[in-house]
């Protein structure tokens, strides 16, 4: 499900706020987030895990017509890999999802700073930071510390 504008723009402010190194967005989708995210920051490097065929593939040809460098695709489960060292998570999943991603944080990635969130908070964790959008729904982006919930 592709976030809406105005949580793309909030999370990509909040992207400025996790220092240099990788990005990495766990279920990339179609590239909304990802391309102009890559395009925006090109001196760090962007890294999409998307585990769907089509959108990972119309993603890739973005990529390539673009010639974003700085951004590397897989067509992979993120739970089912070791996930490289990065600055910053960056997700929109469903509330189970958001449990995997806890016990995976807790138990093999030591190597990752921070964890944006669209709409689903981290489980048994309080956020550093908590964006409501101006939508309907007051729609809440998360931003949290890992190194401060391990």
């Amino acid at each position: 499900m592709p976030s809406s504008s105005k949580a793309y723009k909030a999370m990509l402010e909040l992207v400025d706020e996790t220092g240099t190194g990788a990005i990495i967005d766990l279920g990339s989708g179609w590239g909304n987030l990802i391309i102009p995210l890559a395009k925006h920051r090109p001196q760090r490097p962007v890294i999409g895990y998307e585990l769907s065929w089509l959108p990972w593939l119309i993603s890739t040809a973005l990529k390539k017509a673009l010639h974003l460098e700085n951004l590397t695709l897989y067509r992979a489960n993120f739970l089912q890999v070791k996930l490289p060292t990065a600055s910053v998570l960056i997700c929109y999943l469903y509330p189970e999802a958001m449990v995997k991603i806890a016990t995976k944080l807790q138990q093999d990635q030591p190597d990752i700073n921070f964890l944006i969130s669209n709409n689903f908070a981290l489980p048994a964790s309080k956020p550093d930071k908590t964006i409501a959008l101006n939508d309907f729904y007051k729609s809440p982006i998360y931003l949290y510390n890992i190194r401060g919930i391990k």
